[in-house]
């Protein structure tokens, strides 16, 4: 190459040795440089080098940063859904005050921000709020929203007493768990907690978190907050509350059912004096002090019946506030469905199977749903004790309903027309992938009728008529009563994936309907205080639609009505009346069912454990079915129920209807009045009902007759009759006691009485 920059076009060779050179040198000289730079570097840094035992702590730190780092990246995903639930709910004014009526109209409890009985912490006796910091958090003031400290000392005493004898949730945690998180027992709560508390604190101060509790916590007997409590307990308001009542309310702050005095009065006192020497403890008050009130303990007001359907309740408050989203109205009256007395039936066979079976099989844990079969919830239990845990396990616990699923997949099999209850099925091998259902008992049992293999509870059955049908097509069925979340698995047939014990019983309503459609409901009307239709169930709400053909459901009716006569079911059998259902058993005894009905009342069962671990063989067939039975024997106050769709009454309402049908034919013949059908006693208005308690009242306070120390008067010791007569309508209208008086007529009677015991002929 030549130069062609110079005038004469001649130039010189490029000197590629020259540029060779250059390269080489310079390669060289940088890695000089940079070898001379790192041991300058390795040079500087040996000096801070260590060994041994120092080096190991190093090491040891290190590592913990790194873990740490790690860590709180891992709370930071818990902290931040967290901070949303409190950012979400932290606004208190979008509250709704609800007084709830049962479906007669009489009051069952209140729910929401009660504003017009709101008291200024100003007014709370300085001994309530001493009695609270000493039994709940001594070190309010000085954590941070949690008390690190408390914490590990609690730790240490659960520990040396091999028990939980003390709680470690500060006062800020437990406020926190209040207002935003449900009560269940999981890390991710915990943890959830513990930056919601941390939130509360950087946002309020300590005398409105302090408030915030007083006016949050629950205290029993349907009462949130201090001053409802202690108008509920002592007839007065928290401004006048003693020092004993105060700590009797103190101590209802841990486990307001156990420490209610209207449910174990001897627990109460007992635990209020555990307060008092808290208060002691912690240096607010001496022993002199507190002296008083341990001698003279806190009188509470007679209620009589204290049970108030708080799972319930809590359910209708959710109903309330979603229906009445975006009306400006705050202050309301609800009238519910829910029947007392069918709900204290529900508690008392829930509680007292738990109660008696629990602890040796292995459950502590109970739902139970009973709706009408238009969706009218009648009674709804979530747990065996709402002062332990209030999480609503009827309307909020997901659970694997097992083979109680598969009436969904045999009425999707009949519908597509692929069975008939008399169907020839064979229960033999069947896969999906590499997946095989297995029988409860092992084995195959052949070829048998399909009736007989939802009788049996044939898993196998099942999932051959779920691949047969089409699984989009029960799942399509399921959204068609209300269930849209579950999957496309495999064992879907098995009811492998979780549904509310209330959402369940919505869809065996359906079969009791006949196929309409059934929503279930808690709320009848809404009203505002002076009296102002918001809301009314049978006015705003869609008619209701035919989802099913009633041929179908009549069919799937009858073959669950086998479930009881000569299948799984047959513990839930009852002797007035025809009822179906079918057990339902997850894997692992980690869920037992029962799910039935007559032509009344819908009703489900369920027990299991909160923490999923498994029950002591625990099925459905069992304690589910017993209580099942246990509580529709007592729902049922007459033989006057409706025929379920596809099955045949039952011979003993037969025998009844055939008697007053020929009482009816001869009264008629004889130009006698005829007599009325039987009558539910539910159906009664509330006036009735309350005469005829107040009847019974005074039955049972009439004091005993004592022949042997008196003679019987004779008619001259009779006393003369009054002027006027007590009648029930005036004792209703009455604050004291009526006593009904002897008429003249009743008192002739006696006369005659006397003297037909004299001798005289008495007619007969």
């Amino acid at each position: 190459m030549r130069d062609f920059l110079q005038g004469n076009h001649r130039g010189k060779l490029i000197d590629w040795l020259k540029i060779d050179s250059w390269i080489d040198s310079g390669l060289y000289g940088a890695w000089i440089g940079f070898r001379d730079w790192w041991s300058a570097y390795s040079s500087f840094f040996g000096r801070f080098e260590v060994k041994g035992f120092v080096r190991a702590c190093n090491e040891l730190a290190c590592e913990s940063l790194s873990l740490a780092v790690a860590g709180f990246l891992v709370l930071l995903t818990f902290a931040l859904p967290a901070f949303e639930i409190a950012q979400g709910k932290i606004n208190l004014s979008n509250e709704y005050s609800v007084t709830f009526l049962d479906r007669y109209g009489n009051e069952i409890g209140k729910r929401g921000l009660l504003r017009d009985d709101s008291v200024p912490l100003e007014d709370i006796p300085d001994h309530m709020i001493k009695a609270t910091l000493a039994t709940e958090d001594r070190r309010f003031f000085d954590h941070f929203g949690i008390d690190i400290v408390g914490t590990f000392r609690a730790l240490a005493e659960n520990a040396r007493a091999d028990s939980v004898v003390q709680g470690g949730s500060s006062l800020t945690q437990q406020l926190a768990k209040n207002m935003f998180l449900t009560p269940e027992k999981a890390l991710s709560r915990k943890i959830k907690e513990a930056f919601i508390a941390i939130y509360l604190e950087n946002h309020y101060t300590k005398p409105e978190i302090l408030k915030l509790y007083f006016d949050r916590a629950y205290l029993g007997g349907g009462s949130y907050g201090v001053e409802a409590a202690a108008q509920y307990y002592f007839a007065k308001s928290i401004r006048e509350v003693t020092l004993s009542e105060s700590a009797m309310l103190a101590g209802m702050f841990k486990a307001p059912t156990r420490y209610a005095p209207h449910i174990n009065l001897a627990a109460s006192r007992a635990r209020a004096n555990e307060v008092l020497s808290n208060m002691v403890e912690a240096g607010y008050l001496s022993e002199g002090q507190v002296y008083g009130a341990r001698l003279t303990p806190a009188r509470i007001v007679e209620r009589g019946d204290a049970k108030v359907p708080d799972y319930f309740l809590d359910w209708a408050f959710e109903e309330v506030q979603r229906l009445m989203h975006g009306k400006p109205n705050r202050i309301i009256v609800a009238r519910t469905t829910v029947d007392l007395g069918l709900q204290r039936a529900a508690e008392d066979a829930l509680e007292g199977t738990i109660e008696k079976f629990g602890r040796s099989r292995n459950f502590d844990a109970g739902a139970l749903v009973s709706m009408e079969t238009d969706g009218a919830v009648r009674a709804m239990v979530g747990g065996k004790d709402y002062g332990v845990s209030q999480f609503n396990r009827a309307a909020h616990a997901y659970r694997q309903p097992g083979s109680s699923f598969k009436p969904y997949v045999y009425l999707t099999a009949l519908e597509e027309g692929i069975v008939t209850p008399d169907t020839i099925v064979s229960d033999g091998y069947v896969s999906c992938g590499r997946w095989s259902p297995k029988n409860y008992s092992g084995g195959f049992r052949g070829r048998m009728t399909a009736r007989t293999a939802l009788a049996k509870s044939i898993n196998t059955v099942a999932v051959k008529l779920s691949l047969k049908a089409g699984r989009e097509k029960v799942l399509a069925n399921m959204v068609k009563m209300g269930v849209k979340h579950l999957k496309k698995t495999c064992s879907l047939a098995l009811g492998d994936t979780g549904m509310t014990p209330l959402q369940h019983v919505g869809g065996y309503a359906v079969f009791a309907a006949g196929g309409i459609e059934v929503r279930p409901y808690g709320i009848e009307e809404v009203r505002t205080i002076p009296g102002e239709l918001l809301y009314n169930h049978d006015r705003d709400e869609p008619e209701r639609k035919r989802i099913f053909e009633r041929r179908v459901v009549e069919q799937l009716n009858s073959m669950l009505h086998t479930v009881v006569t000569a299948g799984t079911g047959r513990r839930s059998r009852l002797d007035y009346t025809n009822n179906t259902g079918k057990t339902g058993t997850s894997s692992a005894y980690r869920d037992a069912w029962f799910m039935g009905f007559t032509g009344q009342y819908v009703t489900g069962v369920w027990y299991g454990n909160d923490d999923y671990t498994p029950m002591a063989r625990v099925t459905g067939g069992s304690f589910p079915a017993q209580t099942w039975k246990t509580y529709m024997t007592a729902a049922h106050d007459t033989d006057n129920i409706p025929q379920i769709p596809g099955v045949e009454l039952h011979p003993r309402q037969v025998a009844e209807q055939t008697r007053i049908a020929a009482v009816m034919a001869q009264s008629t013949t004889a130009d006698l009045p005829v007599p009325p059908p039987s009558e539910n006693v539910k159906d009664m208005s509330a006036a009735t009902r309350h005469v005829l308690e107040m009847i019974s009242g005074l039955l049972k306070d009439a004091p005993d007759l004592d022949t042997n120390d008196k003679p019987r008067p004779g008619p001259a010791a009779q006393a003369p009759a009054p002027a006027a007569q007590a009648s029930l309508a005036s004792a209703m209208n009455s604050d004291e006691t009526p006593r009904l008086r002897p008429t003249p007529a009743a008192i002739a009677a006696g006369n005659a009485t006397s003297a037909g015991a004299a001798g005289a002929p008495v007619p007969q």
